[in-house]
């Protein structure tokens, strides 16, 4: 018999309850959402480049002092991690999202009426970053808990919001710039941002509530019946002293108990519905933040990885438009190179879920090669001359991107990481320890760039921190396997000392009767 997937219908604004994951139903609603709160995040931030020139003129600035907006918004981003975690276990990621988006959107306006860069710092990257944080980490939390087997492929897809958004959203800004300024077109962009609110009313919960089906038995079968017919099955008399020992199954029989139930019945018990049942215990209360990840060594293993790895992905976005024009490619060509790095890396994230969702496949070791292969990307953008030896390198590094950057916060719900159930703490702590390398990766290399007057010394810099990533991630699976093997055997030697222990004391009704049976025995024999 199959169990229904879905147990419980309520209301649209209520908990969704399935008795097993679903792997779809109002998932793919999920899915959507995080698809437009993507492009709405991550695709204007990567998009706010286009601002860049206007502001320097508007504020008198330097690109550097510029440049340090976006910093901030992403570490704030990144940094506040663990309290969107404590937020979404506390108020639900629906209201925590909802939030965000009036955050991000509020930051954004009010940014268009800013009179220095010290006033977009607050808005755009303290106001806005904590909207970011708070839109996106709980969004693609909820969506791996409505997907299991093709959860991989789901997130991929829908993870390529971003690359869309960078493709459209750039030329799109700057066609606006030209007719309504720079101030009205941010203004725009703040409006637009409201849609994360509405996407974040589509995260209903969800519950998953383990449900067996219950085999119906004729209500007026006295448990004494049952019992009597169970002997006769077996032919075996209640009054039998064959064996030496007293069988006593009828429920008269057993001191001390007005009613016996069979142990076989309490599974069924717990396959009722949970409203029915009245004796099940309450659930335990679910942890605001779980630090008991960080005394997991595999997820510290991993931890690590996303720290260097994030060194590696800022880099060619950042530094291929100059690099380009050092080798004297034109203003436009170079555009052309960062718009094709966008397009592969939405078919390097598509594939990457299209390959994970193969089963069985061990899906850090695929991660691993990614990685691998991006480091490669890194170290082969210096040796690449003119603007097609720069567009295969650029092709190359945007599809391994791809597989690595849509793929490594929802690997966190493996086994070989943390598992579903402390994924979203997991996740907090996870994009925490990554904002620094956020904060300090574009000025560690802004200063190889003024120090050597090379922009390839960027991309050996990301590169190195990038292999670093893969020696920590390649540690995940042998760390996790140690762990496993460790607390087996903790658990072999309680076995053992249980058993080595002394033997469990018998009930001294059971005692009683059974020598009151041996001597009733011992009687019969002398007579006859």
């Amino acid at each position: 018999s199959k169990m229904t997937v879905k147990a419980v219908k309520m209301p649209c604004t209520s908990a969704n309850v399935y008795t097993k994951v679903p792997d779809g139903g109002w998932g793919w609603t999920v899915a959507f959402a995080f698809f437009v709160v993507e492009a709405l995040t991550y695709g204007i931030i990567k998009s706010f480049g286009v601002f860049f020139n206007d502001l320097m003129e508007s504020f008198d600035e330097t690109n550097s002092r510029i440049s340090w907006i976006i910093s901030i918004c992403v570490f704030v981003q990144t940094f506040t991690a663990p309290l969107s975690t404590v937020l979404s276990n506390r108020f639900g990621h629906r209201l925590v999202v909802m939030a965000g988006g009036l955050l991000v959107s509020a930051g954004m306006v009010i940014a268009s009426f800013a009179r220095g860069v010290v006033d977009m710092y607050v808005t755009i990257g303290i106001v806005s970053g904590l909207g970011y944080c708070l839109s996106f980490l709980p969004t693609v939390t909820i969506l791996s808990q409505y997907f299991d087997k093709r959860r991989s492929l789901v997130t991929a897809v829908a993870s390529t919001g971003e690359c869309f958004a960078v493709f459209s959203f750039a030329p799109a800004i700057t066609a606006l710039k030209e007719q309504i300024g720079w101030r009205y077109s941010m203004l725009s962009v703040g409006m637009l941002q409201l849609g994360i609110t509405a996407c974040g009313s589509l995260l209903r919960p969800i519950v998953i509530r383990e449900q067996e089906e219950v085999k119906a038995q004729p209500p007026e079968e006295s448990t004494e019946t049952k019992y009597m017919l169970e002997n006769e099955q077996t032919c075996t008399s209640i009054e039998s002293i064959d064996s030496g020992v007293d069988i006593t199954t009828s429920p008269s029989n057993v001191p001390g108990k007005t009613k016996a139930e069979p142990k076989s019945e309490e599974p069924k018990q717990h396959g009722q519905n949970p409203v029915e049942n009245k004796s099940t215990p309450p659930a335990p209360k679910t942890k605001l933040l779980d630090f008991s990840v960080m005394r997991d060594y595999s997820f510290i293993c991993y931890a690590f990885f996303g720290l260097f790895a994030t060194l590696g992905f800022f880099a060619p976005s950042l530094y291929i438009i100059p690099l380009s024009r050092s080798l004297g490619i034109s203003k436009d060509r170079s555009a052309y190179i960062l718009s094709a790095m966008a397009i592969a890396e939405v078919f390097g994230r598509i594939f990457a879920g299209w390959v994970l969702n193969k089963k069985p496949i061990r899906k850090i070791y695929i991660e691993l090669i990614c990685v691998v292969l991006l480091s490669v990307a890194l170290v082969a953008f210096p040796f690449a001359s003119g603007f097609w030896g720069l567009m295969i390198c650029s092709v190359y590094f945007g599809f391994m991107l791809g597989t690595v950057a849509g793929t490594h916060i929802p690997l966190l719900a493996e086994d070989d990481v943390v598992g579903i159930e402390r994924m979203s703490s997991a996740a907090g702590v996870y994009v925490f320890i990554q904002s620094l390398a956020g904060l300090a990766g574009p000025p560690l290399a802004g200063i190889l760039v003024d120090t050597t007057k090379n922009y390839s010394s960027a991309f050996y810099s990301c590169a190195t921190g990038m292999i670093l990533g893969a020696l920590f991630l390649a540690l995940v699976r042998p760390c996790k396997t140690g762990l496993c093997r460790h607390h087996q055997k903790q658990q072999q030697q309680q076995v053992e000392e249980s058993t080595a222990g002394p033997p469990p004391e018998l009930p001294d009704d059971f005692i009683d009767m059974d020598i009151g049976k041996a001597e009733n025995s011992g009687k019969g024999s002398d007579s006859v």
